[in-house]
């Protein structure tokens, strides 16, 4: 089976033609079962899936254009099915990969599952009528013996078929080649569509563009075992317009956890990221409507240097995954550190600021009544009090400079000093920067 390439334009004869429309207004079709038919089941309610590997306990920024994949079908009336691969994720997916995965235990699994769930409940909703569900295939998977699974997927799909396949080609022709483990991965992806079909309705899978060869498997397979039609549909994998890899930052994944990725983290690699990517990365990863894409696309590109588009796209992202409230918190902190005043700075400010900066937690007594110079020459902005004193108007104190304090550079702390009572920052030239935390 071989998909078609979507081109913009097209006949919006009803629901379905509508959605498919609007998905390729937002960059998001690469490949895609028969139009016309796919176009027609979307006339009514469709169940729909997509699944995640849990090879991490969170998903990254990279993952976000599948969920949100699944969010626009859920919008639509779709309901729907998102699946941590338990089972699959033991083995891991050659698509896209050059080596094989270090396979994990079951603790683990579970335990990655158990995160990434929860993070897909932030991003898709579990109740209504078009309720998303969450399944493990390892439900499925873990009790099916050797021959079974031989005998109810392995007939129906012929080995030469598996060869043709890009995320097996691809591996073939490499050194290491592919291992029978990760060469299964297809069948057990297709079996995954298969039993979600026949036990859930699921008619439709998703995913990004590397996943079209194992979507197609699962189409074959539903057709040949049932004779029923199934559909799939990719997206585009986002590839930066300066040809790095989007989602990654100094060569680490941008994580949807802030235990792993803060939010002012993320805020600031979507901030970052080219002019270019803007619209694109806009319509792809948020709810703004298209036109509204366009027109911040636009805008920006008049004045690139505003950063206007930077922002909208990263107060958008980031009020998706974190919530809406975390925006305000990280634009002072930022505005912090390009020339706000930290004597305006609210508690939640500093306290995100605490932990996006090098920081040193004291007690009370340990900061009020000592010496500020002591207090530089125990963090790394100051050997010694000999080197503050021989260019003391380059070090600050709560961005004031030491010897415009009254009572000069020695002048101790006070309470007074402390933000909120429990912060104080102290600088040494423009960007090296460590906040004092008051312990509570």
């Amino acid at each position: 089976m071989t998909g078609t390439r979507t081109t913009q334009g097209g006949d919006p004869r009803g629901p379905g033609a509508s959605l498919l429309e609007e998905l390729a207004e937002r960059g998001l079709v690469a490949d895609h079962t028969d139009r016309s038919a796919l176009e027609s089941r979307l006339d009514s309610p469709t169940p729909l899936y997509c699944g995640f590997d849990p090879t991490a306990d969170s998903l990254h920024i990279g993952n976000l254009q599948s969920i949100m994949l699944l969010r626009r079908f859920q919008l639509a009336g779709h309901p729907p099915v998102a699946l941590v691969g338990g089972a699959t994720g033991m083995i891991g997916d050659p698509s896209g990969r050059s080596s094989e995965r270090q396979f994990l235990d079951s603790e683990v699994l579970d335990a990655n599952r158990a995160a990434i769930g929860a993070q897909l409940g932030t991003l898709l909703d579990f109740e209504g009528e078009a309720a998303a569900t969450l399944v493990d295939n390892r439900d499925w998977t873990g009790s099916v013996g050797v021959l079974e699974f031989l005998r109810d997927v392995g007939k129906y799909v012929t080995v030469s078929t598996m060869l043709a396949k890009e995320s097996v080609k691809g591996r073939m022709d490499r050194e290491s080649g592919i291992s029978f483990t990760e060469f299964s991965y297809m069948l057990l992806q297709a079996n995954d569509f298969y039993v979600l079909h026949t036990d859930r309705g699921v008619d439709l899978q998703v995913a990004g563009s590397d996943q079209w060869g194992n979507i197609t498997a699962g189409v074959d397979l539903i057709r040949r075992r049932t004779g029923d039609v199934a559909h799939g549909l990719t997206a585009p994998l986002i590839v930066r317009s300066d040809g790095s890899k989007f989602g990654k930052s100094e060569g680490e994944n941008i994580w949807l956890s802030a235990d792993r990725t803060s939010p002012y983290q993320m805020y600031q690699y979507l901030l970052n990221v080219p002019d270019d990517d803007v619209e694109d990365l806009l319509a792809r990863l948020t709810t703004v409507p298209v036109p509204e894409c366009r027109e911040v696309g636009a805008s920006h590109l008049a004045a690139p240097e505003k950063r206007e588009g930077q922002r909208r796209l990263a107060r958008e992202v980031v009020a998706l995954i974190h919530g809406p409230e975390v925006v305000p918190v990280i634009e002072a902190a930022a505005a912090v550190w390009f020339g706000g005043s930290v004597l305006d700075a609210a508690a939640d400010t500093l306290e995100m600021l605490a932990g996006e900066t090098p920081s040193t937690s004291l007690a009370h007594d340990e900061v009020v009544g000592a010496d500020p110079l002591e207090l530089f020459c125990r963090t790394p902005l100051a050997k010694s009090k000999g080197e503050i004193r021989r260019n003391s108007s380059g070090y600050y104190l709560n961005q004031v400079g030491l010897a415009e304090r009254d009572g000069g550079e020695a002048a101790a702390v006070t309470d007074r000093d402390l933000l909120h009572g429990r912060f104080l920052l102290l600088q040494r030239g423009r960007k090296a920067r460590h906040l004092i935390v008051i312990e509570p």
